[in-house]
């Protein structure tokens, strides 16, 4: 981390002498070492996480109740990070969150780690809940270190900070996945602990650089709410804890009595929390006209998801049971593709914000609902792409990797065409209400259209089947024509925001 500070040529106790990173705070190389090691025990487990539920040497399930598994997973993550934004705000304020919930990830992993099938879905529970507390805190964290939204290096601090995002998630799936597919699993899963202790090590140490705002707690509890948050929540855990006893006791426990629940909540939640908005009447006339243009791209998103978080679940195991995985002769680690992501997300972020300008200068930047139709209709491409290796597997061959690659490839286009967009017009469209809230709901989105697989799953259909993919992307493409062809509707709804 050292090599990357840099010391501005002023004398000392002048204005800008001290340290930087890149030019930002130094508290963001903390945050930015963090959230590179935090994303990398969680991009490492989750590349093994399908390939070791399927495998015989793993838990052996059928490659449905896996990618069930993994969607309820990633849903959960999502989920909590409501709550996770809830306790930096009310008990414990965002540096003690995220110092938490670092240790509350380590401990999952070496849960994981453990070679028991008893242990390894607490492990799971423990990385989501520990995912959920830090992803909602540390951004706000690098937030802080600026003053005001109005600060010119603010945006830039957080293009550093999401590159440490995508370093984490690059090297991830290359070394715990190498180590964890061809030496042992629960190694694997071990070496992500490891990645996470060295972040909660990097964020202790380096936590005297950020601002101690991050170490308030903005809306605290009064004791009355803390007693009836607790009381509450005890209800609610003896419920789940004597419901879950007497299914074990008589025999009637299968997994499917918490994959259900768990991916209803998924869906339902969400629809709860816009509906409750939405129905809020404390906001004016134009806010109710942006909730109503928002419930548009917040579908769409859903729709998005989806389809793009099988690259990690459906993708991979038809990887590791149907693809070639080689080049050149050159055989690699199934769980390599999940690298293929954030390396050309790293590539072409950097292509995409001087298209946008280009385009801006001219007049001709595409307007948000334009960008997020056509990020729709990519991810909608990228699963009729998925249609040939498909048909080339059933043909009784193995399909080339490179037609996986052409997916992913795809699949980032379009993510790169509507996450970003999809953040900023939540931001922008906020009802000032709800301002601190809104990313979560923006995050539900991603919730809404993982459970939505999970409940495919669950329910049986085989998402590596030509028809259901054909079905998928026709939907999604669809999809991205309806809110292409209602624009000027949806325009007129988004009032003043562009």
């Amino acid at each position: 981390m050292a090599s990357s500070l840099t010391k501005d040529s002023v004398s000392p106790g002048t204005p800008g002498s001290e340290k930087t990173f890149f030019g930002h705070p130094r508290g963001l190389a903390t945050l930015f070492m963090t959230e590179m090691w935090e994303r990398f025990s969680y991009y490492g487990m989750r590349a093994l996480l399908p390939l070791y539920l399927v495998a015989p040497g793993g838990l052996g399930l059928s490659a449905g109740t896996a990618t069930a598994i993994y969607s309820v997973y990633l849903s959960l993550v999502y989920l909590l990070t409501m709550p996770g934004g809830w306790f930096g705000d009310r008990v414990w304020g965002p540096r003690k969150t995220v110092a938490v919930a670092g240790g509350i990830i380590m401990l999952g992993h070496l849960t994981l780690a453990l070679p028991s099938s008893g242990t390894f879905y607490a492990g799971l529970g423990l990385v989501a809940i520990g995912s959920g507390l830090l992803k909602a805190n540390i951004s706000t964290m690098v937030g802080q270190l600026y003053q005001g939204p109005d600060d010119p290096r603010r945006d830039g601090g957080f293009t550093v900070f999401y590159m440490g995002i995508n370093l984490g998630a690059f090297a991830a799936p290359l070394i715990i996945g190498t180590i964890g597919e061809s030496v042992n699993w629960h190694l694997g899963f071990a070496l992500a602990a490891v990645g996470m202790g060295l972040g909660v090590t990097q964020f202790l140490l380096g936590s005297r650089h950020l601002d101690p705002a991050s170490s308030v707690v903005p809306k605290p509890l009064t004791h009355q709410e803390r007693a009836s948050t607790l009381r509450k929540a005890a209800l609610w855990a003896g419920i789940a804890v004597v419901a879950y006893a007497a299914l074990g006791l008589s025999g009637h426990y299968t997994l499917n009595w918490v994959l259900v629940p768990l991916t209803l909540l998924g869906v339902i939640v969400p629809v709860m929390v816009i509906a409750r908005i939405k129905r809020d009447k404390d906001l004016d006339g134009a806010e109710q006209s942006k909730m109503s243009a928002y419930i548009w791209f917040f579908v769409a998103a859903a729709i998005f998801w989806m389809i793009y978080d099988q690259g990690g679940s459906t993708l991979s195991i038809f990887a590791d049971s149907s693809a070639e995985n080689s080049v050149f002769g050159w055989e690699f680690p199934v769980s390599w593709y999940q690298s293929v992501n954030p390396v050309l997300i790293m590539a072409l972020a950097p292509v995409f914000a001087w298209i946008w300008l280009a385009l801006n200068r001219r007049g001709k930047e595409p307007s948000t609902i334009v960008k997020f139709a056509s990020g729709l209709v990519l991810v909608g491409v990228s699963f009729f792409l998925f249609l040939a290796p498909l048909s080339i597997a059933e043909g009784g061959h193995k399909a080339a990797a490179l037609w996986l690659v052409a997916i992913y490839f795809t699949q980032t286009v379009g993510e790169l065409l509507l996450s970003p967009v999809g953040l900023s017009v939540t931001t922008k469209m906020a009802p000032a209400k709800y301002a601190s809230q809104m990313m979560g709901v923006w995050f539900l989105a991603v919730t809404a259209g993982d459970a939505t697989t999970g409940l495919l799953s669950i329910a049986g259909v085989d998402l590596n089947k030509t028809g259901v993919v054909a079905m998928e992307a026709t939907l999604a493409v669809l999809a991205g024509v309806a809110v292409w062809m209602y624009r000027k509707k949806v325009k007129a709804l988004m009032g003043d925001v562009r």
